[in-house]
């Protein structure tokens, strides 16, 4: 039953090992089953936090531009241990995070044109801010697209 339950996991969509040992716990499969199961999908390489965790960051980052931080978090909550995750996020650059950032922009600076000025920063910061971007570092990018707009420039590196 724990192998079925961590295959059926699978075929959905990659899983953690912790999200995995959390399902088979919901199930009521006992803890030595539930690591035995997990240690033989481990072996036959099923189960592998380290490339889990890079894919998530490489995909989430690309499709939702989120930063370190927010990948950080979403890691640590789908389980993923703090070594495991560091590797994974050591191939978030700065260059890939603000590129990222500037992606995000592009949206909300066109919906927000003709707003009040002091309005429309707070929104384009904000919404850098909800994908774990630092204050400071949001600040920076909202002004120089709002400036690069002025000239207009468009909004690429």
């Amino acid at each position: 039953m724990a192998r079925a339950v961590a295959l059926r996991q699978l075929a959905m969509a990659p899983r953690s090992r912790a999200q995995l040992a959390e399902k088979m716990a919901a199930k009521d499969v006992p803890g030595p089953v539930s690591d035995a199961v997990l240690d033989r999908l481990e072996e036959v390489g099923l189960v592998d936090d380290a490339a889990f965790a890079g894919a998530l960051v490489r995909t989430r980052q690309r499709s939702r531009g989120l930063a370190r931080r927010a990948l950080a978090q979403e890691l640590r909550t789908k389980g993923v241990d703090d070594d495991t995750a560091a590797e994974a996020l050591a191939q978030v650059t700065d260059a890939s995070e603000q590129a990222a950032a500037r992606e995000v922009l592009r949206r909300p600076l066109a919906a927000t044109r003709g707003m009040d000025p002091a309005r429309r920063q707070r929104r384009l910061t904000g919404a850098l801010a909800r994908r774990g971007y630092s204050a400071g570092l949001a600040f920076r990018l909202v002004r120089e697209a709002l400036d690069l707009e002025v000239t207009g420039e468009p909004l690429d590196d």
